[in-house]
This record gives structure tokens, sequence and C-alpha cells, in this order.
């Protein structure tokens, strides 16, 4: 009998849940975001769940909404990722940790260097999220006045791509002798120096930290526009899909992976992962009414500002009972502006819906019981909508902890999740392989 296709499952963590009611939902911890305690103890309920991992999100701006709405959001600030992620690796053993870290606002040394050093101190279970950051707000924290604009960014990240892994392989895994009676640390004929000069970037390398356990840790990327589709089936290992419906999901799947078969790469070398925004409940109607509870957490004017963020336009100029009118193209995210216009359209929304939709959240929920919610997994997972889901909690820690006691065993019964992690590595537990320096045979 062939073994079933297994489910690969991240965590979405900012560290908090990404719904904007969620910090007023009864039993939610108000704080979340800079209780260390409390998030030591949520990644640690993941590993017990044995979860792919534990993912950071990043903003490199206060969100570009007016205060009156932004005083109303819990997600306006968090910890800086690799100081909690290194943090939290001392407390885990298996889970994997992800973070994301912009190539348009950082430089490829400081990259390389910061995820070797978390691949290091964590055992070998670091994820690099490749963003370009999309937010217009971001240019004015680094001096500088414009955005870079959109498909630029993206020609930026794949060379800044190849730099980092090209510093990743600096030195040859076997570099460091240590030879004490000789008196040598390392082989010089085992070292490379990068001397990379691009349209984009010059570094001369080498990264002064050897070569990562994992080779590279995990390349993932997020972008769903035609250059983020392109740049995830050139260098992605794993992908953060947005896909609100399965037949979009198939698409795009089919799509990134089909060009991933032309590069010549092995597709079962990329895990896709939609967003999933999970509600537990006993009975469906209990899933709903926690739902129904956290949207109606949700004050207009958070709600709209979140919209006119994820359009790239201040919807707030729109009549809120009206349909969402033309939206030209922008600078920001196109993938964010596509997820909601397609809502809008699949379910004839109004302004006002469509806000309070996204205000909370607007992307691929499953809102049921455990059994109905393993049901979905099993058939977007079977019908190549995806490989796994980067689960969205509705709130925290009790959202997280109905899934993980609740769900997780239920996928176990099925024998599409796993019992116990592969390896201690998070290539080991995700498939991957590690792979070979480009330099050194």
């Amino acid at each position: 009998m062939a073994k079933l296709r297994q489910l690969r499952l991240g965590a979405f963590m900012r560290p908090v849940s990404i719904h904007t009611g969620a910090w007023r939902y009864p039993g939610a911890v108000p704080d979340a975001n800079f209780n260390f305690p409390l998030i030591k103890q949520m990644i640690q309920t993941l590993e017990r769940g044995k979860f792919d991992a534990f993912f950071m999100a990043d903003h490199l701006a206060v969100l570009n909404m007016p205060v009156e709405a932004l005083k109303r959001s819990h997600t306006v600030t968090s910890f800086e990722p690799f100081t909690l992620l290194s943090a939290l690796a001392g407390v885990t053993e298996n889970i994997g940790l992800m973070a994301t870290a912009s190539t348009t606002y950082d430089e490829p040394f400081h990259i390389a260097r910061r995820f070797a050093s978390l691949d290091y101190i964590s055992g070998g279970r670091a994820g690099w999220n490749i963003v370009t950051t999309g937010n217009p707000e971001s240019a004015w924290n680094f001096g500088q006045e414009d955005h870079m604009e959109h498909d630029e960014r993206y020609r930026r990240a794949r060379e800044f791509y190849d730099v980092v892994t090209g510093l990743w392989d600096s030195w040859a895994d076997d570099a460091f002798i240590r030879d004490v009676a000789s008196g040598t640390y390392f082989d010089p004929e085992k070292l490379h120096v990068l001397n990379h000069k691009g349209k984009y970037l010059s570094v001369r390398g080498p990264l002064n930290i050897a070569r990562p356990i994992q080779g590279w840790p995990v390349i993932i990327q997020a972008g769903a526009s035609e250059p983020g589709r392109q740049l995830a089936a050139e260098t992605a290992e794993v992908i953060f899909g947005s896909s609100g419906t399965l037949a979009s999901a198939q698409s795009f799947y089919a799509d990134v992976k089909g060009r991933m078969d032309k590069l010549g790469r092995d597709r079962n070398h990329m895990k896709i992962l939609p967003a999933a925004f999970v509600v537990v409940g006993d009975t469906p109607e209990h899933a709903r009414e926690i739902r129904a509870q956290l949207d109606s957490g949700v004050n207009y004017e958070s709600a709209i500002a979140s919209l006119s963020i994820m359009l790239g336009t201040d919807a707030s100029k729109f009549d809120p009972d009206g349909p969402l009118p033309e939206i030209p193209e922008t600078n920001a995210s196109k993938s964010g502006r596509a997820g909601a216009i397609s809502l809008a359209q699949r379910e004839n929304l109004t302004v006002k819906q469509l806000a309070q939709r996204f205000g909370g959240y607007g992307g691929l929920a499953f809102v049921g019981t455990p059994a109905s919610i393993a049901d979905e997994m099993q058939e977007w997972l079977g019908q190549e909508g995806a490989d796994g889901f980067n689960i969205m909690f509705p709130y925290l820690p009790g959202g997280l902890d109905d899934f993980v006691n609740k769900v997780i065993p239920e996928l176990q019964r099925r024998g599409i999740f796993r019992h116990e992690y592969q390896g201690k590595t998070l290539r080991e537990n995700l498939g991957l392989p590690r792979p070979g320096n480009q330099f050194f045979s």
C-alpha cells in the first residue's frame, strides 16, 4: 500500500494572531506580542504538536494607516525576529525557526551572517523568508524618499539571493581542520572569496562564519505576482501561498511547479503552504460563533485602513455600501490587491463587508470541527492545491491549543501527519535535500 502524502505545517506568528480583533477575544492575552514567557509556551506547544516550523513575520515600519485605526491594532509592533528566534532556539529541539528578512532594506552580508548564526544556534533549524517589502513607508526609515518599483525590487532580490547563498558557501564543509599539533585552524584552500560585482550589489566576502549546518537555511518565498512566481520557481524551497479557493490554489500550484520543471528543478524540493486561518469549534455552529465574535471586535476605521493597505489606495473614499470600484495598479503588493478584488467579486461584497473581512482576516479560512477541518486539509493535499498549510490562529493561546489538541490528532489518525519528527534539521523534517557547495565538491 502506497504511503499517503504527508502534510507540512507552519505556524504563522507575529508572534500574535493576524486577526485584528484577536487581542479582544475572551481568554486571549492582550500583551502577547511582548510576552516572552507566553511565546515560549506557545512554541513548545507547537513542537509538541510536531509542527514543522514557527514563522516570525516582520515589518520595517508602523503600518501605513491613520492613527485612529492604528491605535486599535495589536499587530502594530512586535519583537525583532532574530532576537526572538535565537532565544526560542534554546527552549526547543526540533521545530524550525523561520524569519522574514528584506532584500530591499538590508544588506546581503548581514542577512547571510544572521541566518548562518541562527542555523548554528538552533542546530540546523533556520529558514529565510525572502521578502522585497511591500510597505512604501519602510523607505522613510532607511533614508529614502521613494519605495523601489515593484519589478525592480524582484530583480534586486534575485541578485541578493545569489550573493547570500554565495556567502554561505564561502567555506567548504571540512575547511576547519583545527589541528592542534600543527597549529593550523583552517585550510586556506577551502576558503572562497566571492568578489561579487553586479547591477545592484557589490560584496567581496568571504562570510566570517562557517558554512551553515543545513548548507543553506531553508529558502522561503511568498510573492504571487509574475516576478514573485518566477523568483520562487528559481529559488524557493517553501512558498507561503495566499490562495482563497481550492481552484485558485491548484492553478498556482501547477504554475509554480511547472516552472520548476522547465528549470530542471525537482518539484518535490518545494513545499507550497497556503496561509490558512483556522477556527476550531465543538460543532460547526460553535466555530462560526467564535469567528463572528472575533470579527465583531474589529473597528470599522481599522478595517477600512487594513483594506486600504491591501489595495494600495485609500478605500475610505469609497461608498461603504457600494461595490468595490475599479482599483488601479499601484506599487504595493500585487498578490494582496488581487486577493481582495477576487474576494469582493466572488462573494459580491460591499466595500464595508470587504473591509470587515480584511480588518479581521480575509483570506482562506477553515472554520468548523476538527473532523471538517481535517477533511478540507486532506482535500487540498490530495487535489494538489497544497503540500500543507501555514496556520494562522484566531486568538492566543486558546486557538493554538485547540488546533494542537484537537486537529493534530485527527490528522494523525488519518495517516497524513507525522507522530514524530523525521530528523533534527528543518530540511530533514520538510523532506528537502541539503544543497551542495557551489565552490567545493
